[in-house]
């Protein structure tokens, strides 16, 4: 008798015999919108994104990511990889090579501009403000010398917290469990609509899947001014704070201009917030006028303009609306 091989021999195909009928797994299709929003995104931001070659000095030096969000080439990416740089080497994702210069450096957010010149594809900074934890985001960047590595993963948490390199705390920070490492820093955090919605800036060593990006409103508002003046100047009234949302009940009584303000977490002794009157666990609502819906909202109104300026603030503490005035004070170099 002949043997059959069972591997390798092709079974015809016959109508009358029963076939399997196997279940669909109704997962497939949300599989398949997973990947292709991801695919969606790496091919609407991948192009923009640089790996940065760097030397700092005799024989030092080290690399990070970035990516062009201008049309005419200016590139974002962090302080702490480009800091005190010599010279900067830029290599885009189709392979193009080429010099570039810091135009502005902000270690207090771990924010900077370089350009090369070089014109290429970019992709503008989006809007952070209406994150919400569980979302889809991917992270593109350099991580160890690979370029272009893609890795996703969902919003962790928001309004954290982080200390920056100059020792400033930088709130309003996005935590994130897609996978970071050295090389990352500067690369763009993306949703799933292609929209850059952060800066890749840290991870905690030790720890997996705790990462943190720089959010795009505060992205977008330096590296204005980086382009603008070369360095950000700013005043400070010495709170600590993360946004929170209001009680509606309190948002209709006073006719608030936002359903969220900035919780005050902790004041600094001394500082401008405390000689206001200003107390741990008020919340900012208002600064000289305009609404403040969180972090970056003040962040944006301390310019070195303030300096001096007597102006009103409004805080909720308890159920009580208050009216106070705060002096801010030009920040130590």
């Amino acid at each position: 008798m002949a043997s059959v091989d069972w591997f390798t021999q092709d079974v015809p195909n016959n109508p009358q015999m029963p076939q399997a009928d196997f279940p669909q797994n109704p997962d497939l299709g949300l599989l398949d919108a997973y990947s292709r929003a991801v695919i969606g995104a790496v091919q609407r931001v991948g192009p923009a994104v640089v790996h940065i070659q760097v030397r700092q000095g005799r024989g030092s030096g080290g690399s990070g990511s970035g990516f062009i969000f201008t049309p005419d080439g200016f590139i974002l990416t962090n302080s702490h990889v480009v800091h005190r740089a010599s010279d900067l080497m830029v290599s885009t994702a189709g392979g193009e090579r080429f010099p570039a210069e810091v135009v502005g450096d902000d270690p207090d957010t771990d924010l900077a501009v370089i350009r090369g010149g070089h014109e290429a594809t970019s992709v503008p900074l989006g809007n952070s403000r209406w994150l919400t934890v569980g979302q889809l985001v991917i992270a593109i960047g350099n991580p160890l010398g690979f370029q272009h590595t893609v890795t996703a993963g969902v919003v962790s948490a928001l309004g954290r917290t982080m200390r920056s390199r100059s020792g400033r705390l930088i709130d309003g920070v996005i935590q994130t469990d897609a996978a970071l490492n050295p090389g990352n820093s500067g690369g763009p955090l993306v949703d799933s609509q292609g929209q850059v919605i952060g800066v890749n800036t840290a991870t905690i060593i030790g720890a997996q899947g705790i990462c943190f990006a720089i959010g795009a409103d505060t992205a977008e508002f330096v590296a204005s001014r980086l382009i603008r003046d070369g360095r950000i100047r700013r005043s400070y009234i010495g709170v600590m704070g993360q946004g929170v949302a209001l009680h509606r009940r309190l948002v209709r009584y006073y006719d608030l201009p936002s359903d969220s303000g900035l919780l005050v977490l902790e004041i600094v002794p001394g500082s401008p917030a405390q000689l206001a009157g200003l107390r741990e666990r008020d919340v900012l609502i208002r600064f000289a006028g305009d609404p403040i819906a969180g972090v970056d909202d003040l962040h944006r109104m301390l310019t070195d303009e303030r300096n001096g300026v007597a102006c009103e603030i409004e805080v909720v503490r308890g159920t009580e609306l208050l009216k106070l005035v705060v002096r801010p004070q030009a920040r130590a170099e």
